[in-house]
């Protein structure tokens, strides 16, 4: 199959684009969750595997999504 058309998708309201945007991106969520690998390079992985083992040596360091939640709601 094709890409659509992005001028064709452009033409479309305000709120069907984000309907589309949200089936997509719940397509994705279903094919990750199914073990479909999604594509990196090799600096994207390289950046994965770095938090990883900083995350293995100091778990304690990370926060909670809680805490980054409560830090971009006071803007810090």
């Amino acid at each position: 199959m094709g890409a659509p058309d992005i001028q064709h998708l452009r033409e479309l309201d305000l709120e069907t684009r984000l309907a589309l945007v949200q089936e997509l991106w719940d397509s994705i969520v279903e094919d990750a969750s199914a073990g479909a690998q999604l594509p990196l390079d090799g600096s994207e992985r390289e950046l994965l595997e770095e938090r990883l083992r900083e995350d293995d040596e100091d778990p304690g360091s990370a926060i909670s999504w809680d805490e980054v939640k409560a830090q971009l709601r006071r803007g810090s």
